[in-house]
This record gives C-alpha cells, structure tokens and sequence, in this order.
C-alpha cells in the first residue's frame, strides 16, 4: 500500500520510531501542522511496525512530556499486506513550541532549528505581531525628523491620500492615526519611518551606491543614511543626477529630451520595494550596484512563501515583511496598493519602452536587475557616444535650443537645472507645486535649481511665488 510518493513540508514518513522524531512533531507544530507516518518507507509504501501498541501508547505520553502538546496518535491497517503503521497528526501551535530548550520548523520536506533572528520572528509572529511593530524605548516624539514628516505630508497630498487641512494636525496625533504607538512607545516603524539616525537601533538601516567599470574595479560610492522617508527622496536624487548620465537629444528641434538607460518611476518602485521587504534584522544595507548600462539593487531577505518569482509581473497577494512600513509607505502615497510594485513597474518600463527587470533570488536576498532599454542603447549608437552625452552641444543642433550661459558654464549647471528651465519655458505661471509635479523631483531640488537658474541671471520671478510668473531673461 501506497500513502503517497514523497514527503513535502507537511508529511514526513519513518519506517520505524525514535525519540529524535520528536524534533519533527515540534517543527510541524511552529509550521503549519502536519502528519509524521511511522512505518512508512521513504517511498510512500507501508512496510509496518511490529510494536504499534506499546508505541500508540508511549508516542502521546513523551510528546506531552517534552513539549506540553496534544496529538492525535492512531493505529492504522493495511489490510492487503496484513501490517500496521502509524499516524501522528500534529496541530500548528499558536505559541513557539521547543524540545529540550531548542526550537524547530518545517522547511520544504526537512526540519530545521530555529536560532537568533529567525527565532524571533516565529516569537512575534505566534503572537501575531511583525518585527516592524514592536516598540523601542527611549526614543521620543521630539527625536523624529522634521523634514521626515514634511516629505510624508508633501506626497499625501500629492498623491491625494490626504486632504492639505487633514494634515494640519501634530506630528503625535498623526502617528496615533498609523497606530504607531506600542504602550506609549514609538514603534520601530515610527523610528525607521521618520528618525534622522535609526541606525542607533537597526544596524545596516541605510542604502548604500557605488558605480563599478565592471564586477572587480568600483570607481566611487556613496552612503545614504536617515530616515526611510527621505533615503528615497535621496537616493534617487543622487543616483539620476550622478550616477546615472542621460543622453540628451531634441526630438522635435525645439525641447530638450533626457533619456536614461532605466526609468526613474520604475527604479524609483523597485527602490521602495526593497526597503519594504528587506529583513532589518539583519546587518546589511540596501545595495545599488551602477554600471554605465545596467543597475542591480539588492536587498537582504527571503522571497514570501507566498509569492513565486516568476509570479512578480502578475497581480498577486503581498506579504510584506515590514506592514507597519508599508502602511506608512501606503498612506504618504509612496506605494498604490500592495502587491501591484511589479504590475505597476511593467506599466512605465512599456510606455518608455524600457526593459523589464531581471528578479532572482541570490545570496540570502533578492535582486533586480535593469538593463540599458533598446531606445538608450539605439539612441548612443546614432551619435556614436561610448557611454553618456555629458552636455547638450555635443547633440547636433543643441547650441541654438538653450541659452547660451547654459553653453558657457556646461560643467557647473546640472542637468536638472536645464529640465527646470525648460519647465518654466513651457508654463511661465508654474509654481514649485507645478513644477514637483511635471519633474517628479522633490521641493527641495526644484528650490535649489531655480537658485542657480537666478544666479546666472537666467530667469527671475516677477510678481509674488503664488501669483506672479517666470520671465526670461535673454
């Protein structure tokens, strides 16, 4: 007789009984459950237990000794081999259940110990909380970042999360809305979220950026550091302004176009996927590797068990590993709806025609890998530039489209200034407002370009910022 082919997370076979199988019925019990079969073969195929008796008898007396657990242990009969064998159903256990002081679980078909991190991820979790919602003593409201909070408030307004007047309420009253409170203490979802510093607690919580001329030899780097909030805001800043060069073009002879080899909205939702996902408890930060033609950020922790990889692009159930972050992520308008990152990265990388993200799980992690989009790539071959168009006169036709003081000064303007002033060409009664939402830059970069559009005397304002307008100065 036939039980089934083979052993999975939930089933496991012995051909006769020994103590150590206790491991096995305490890692079903922290798993999900699941039926040990003695005198079963590796097989699936009865083979019987001469001393089902005793056994139905001792089993139950030493799993309740050991860890205090109820199982049902039943004889069951083959009757066409004339043989008897076991069957020990075992509960998932709301608490942590340990044997001998030591904790196991269910890893595919094979039992584990359960050490360090992990173990108290399965103590919070049979508890029904996340490591993201636990409190940190110490820290008060006044510790928190300002900018932190402006940045929150800035997008949910943009994004329509929240109304401006709903807003205007303290920082305190806010984070009582996001129940970031655990007993009066800020959460580490509260710290992470909006601290200046929160690796004082959480050790590899900042992203770290380095550009590479190949997989040996890195050329420079950069640390991003602070809260969560405005570690987005920057690293995108510093990577589409110096890592990533765009090649610039006009494709109407009149606008200015800058084409990157991967788009900012898409990188920018890969980036937020990854602080979402990554496992704080571990010491390593977010890493974003830039090659001249291809960017790989990784990210320590496991995929979900319930999402697959080759599930991403589809619409699926999230799991995020941090939902505390993720609803704060949610609420500032940073993220849609989770489970929709990948859905809505393949969204913008088909309307610029970009190529999609290579996901693979590798060492401990998971990375994204984006390479340069067919359009980059046609675009550098038809000006016959290796690598990056590093100002606009190198493009043909480009020193009569900007003003000549951008020309003069190539190596000090950025190329955002140029996008800004561009901006302010098209719509002359734009506001910062306006002008955060057509870039999708941030108040503070559009502040700091227009300052160096004023000092080279290339634009001024006339009237006030909320009535007046642009003017250009020839």
């Amino acid at each position: 007789m036939i039980i089934q082919k083979s052993e999975n997370q939930d089933i496991e076979f012995k051909q006769s009984w020994q103590d150590e199988y206790l491991k096995w019925i305490c890692a079903f019990a922290n798993t999900k459950g699941g039926i040990l079969y003695i005198g079963v073969n590796d097989k699936g195929t009865v083979t019987g237990v001469q001393d089902f008796h005793k056994l139905s008898e001792t089993i139950p007396l030493k799993i309740t000794k050991s860890m205090g657990l109820l199982c049902d242990v039943s004889v069951a009969d083959d009757s066409d081999n004339n043989l008897k064998y076991l069957i020990i159903k075992v509960n998932k256990y709301e608490n942590p259940v340990s044997y001998h002081g030591k904790y196991y679980k269910r890893v595919g078909s094979t039992t584990q110990e359960v050490t360090g991190f992990e173990l108290n991820d399965l103590i919070l979790n049979a508890y029904g909380l996340s490591w993201d919602a636990v409190s940190i003593p110490e820290v008060s409201l006044k510790d928190l970042d300002e900018r932190a909070f402006k940045v929150f408030k800035t997008w949910a307004i943009r994004t329509n999360r929240f109304k401006e007047e709903e807003l205007e309420i303290s920082n305190e009253a806010l984070l009582q809305n996001f129940r970031a409170f655990d007993k009066e203490r800020l959460t580490r979802a509260a710290v992470m979220a909006f601290h200046p510093d929160p690796e004082k607690w959480v050790i590899g919580a900042y992203t770290k950026i380095g550009y590479f001329a190949n997989d040996a030899d890195i050329l420079f780097q950069d640390e991003i550091h602070g809260s969560l909030m405005t570690q987005v805001e920057d690293a995108l800043d510093i990577i589409y302004t110096k890592y990533m060069k765009a090649l610039i073009s006009y494709p109407d002879e009149i606008h200015r176009a800058e084409t990157y080899f991967f788009p900012r909205g898409a990188f920018r939702e890969l980036l937020l996927n990854a602080l979402i996902h990554k496992d704080y408890t571990k010491p390593y930060p977010i890493q974003i590797l830039i090659y001249k033609d291809k960017i790989d950020i990784w990210n320590i922790g496991e995929m979900p068990e319930t999402v697959k990889i080759e599930d991403l692009y589809k619409l699926h159930h999230s799991a995020p590993r941090n939902p505390k972050i993720a609803d704060i992520f949610f609420k500032c308008g940073f993220i849609e709806s989770w489970g929709r990152g990948y859905f809505k990265i393949k969204t913008i990388c088909d309307e610029q025609n970009a190529t999609l993200p290579e996901p693979k799980v590798v060492s401990g992690g998971f990375s994204a890998i984006c390479n340069a989009s067919e359009t980059y790539k046609k675009l550098a071959a038809e000006y016959g530039i290796d690598g990056f168009a590093e100002s606009a006169q190198k493009m043909p036709g480009s020193s009569e489209k900007v003003p000549s003081k951008f020309r003069e000064s190539s190596e000090k303007v950025p190329r955002s200034s140029v996008a800004v002033f561009e901006a302010i060409r098209n719509n002359p009664n734009a506001t910062t407002n306006d002008l955060e939402k057509t870039l999708g830059i941030t108040d503070r970069a559009i502040r700091k370009h227009i300052k160096i559009l004023k000092d080279l005397n290339i634009i001024e304002r006339v009237g006030s910022d909320r009535n007046g307008y642009w003017k250009i100065i020839n």
